[in-house]
């Protein structure tokens, strides 16, 4: 069991402002990659639909409706987490939010599907859920020219991704290998660019 731990949001609305997550074993997005990533998804934020898989802390979530997104589904299994979650969006009167306790792979296999602008998929390393998901993803969960984020270990290589998801922008920090996809449509002039 780790200790508690804080995170702070990097901007928008709730600019600096810290939270505190259960001492589980969660593997918040670091800053830096948080930062970069949203960076990225700047010009799309504003008004975005957002489904935040294996939410964890959070962290993404959160800092996407402080930037403007206009919703954001929350899917976390562990109870505590998706607890603390709810808790913090009652706490800063976050309009937009809603938290679903569910394994994301049966979420996206039972449940009813909804177009979303961008997705965040940030399973357990190892847990075998990025491919599952990505898979069931492409089932009525993706708006057109939709983004996905996607977050892996490092060291283990990605597993296949749908034929219809083109890489954007990927980058390393640590332990921690990010990319940006696009579901289909058009492609910016940055495509294939790393940092």
């Amino acid at each position: 069991m780790r200790p508690e731990r804080t995170l702070r949001i990097i901007a928008g609305r709730w600019r600096g402002r810290k939270f505190r997550f259960p001492p589980l074993d969660i593997r918040p997005t670091p800053d830096r990659v948080r930062e970069t990533l949203f960076n990225w998804l700047a010009p799309r934020i504003e008004g975005a639909r957002c489904l935040d898989l294996c939410a964890g802390s959070g962290a993404l979530g959160l800092e996407a409706l402080s930037r403007g997104a206009a919703a954001v589904s929350f899917v976390e299994q562990v109870r505590a987490a998706a607890t603390a979650i709810e808790r913090l969006l009652k706490e800063w009167q976050a309009g937009g939010g809603s938290v679903f306790c569910d394994d994301a792979v049966r979420h996206l296999a039972a449940g009813s599907a909804r177009a979303f602008d961008i997705v965040f998929l940030d399973p357990p390393y190892g847990s075998g859920a990025l491919a599952a998901c990505a898979d069931l993803l492409e089932r009525g969960w993706l708006a057109a020219d939709a983004r996905i984020y996607v977050e892996h270990a490092r060291r283990e290589p990605l597993p296949a991704l749908p034929a219809g998801w083109q890489s954007l922008r990927s980058g390393t920090a640590g332990e921690v290998g990010y990319h940006l996809y696009s579901a289909g449509g058009s492609t910016p002039a940055g495509r294939g660019a790393t940092t």
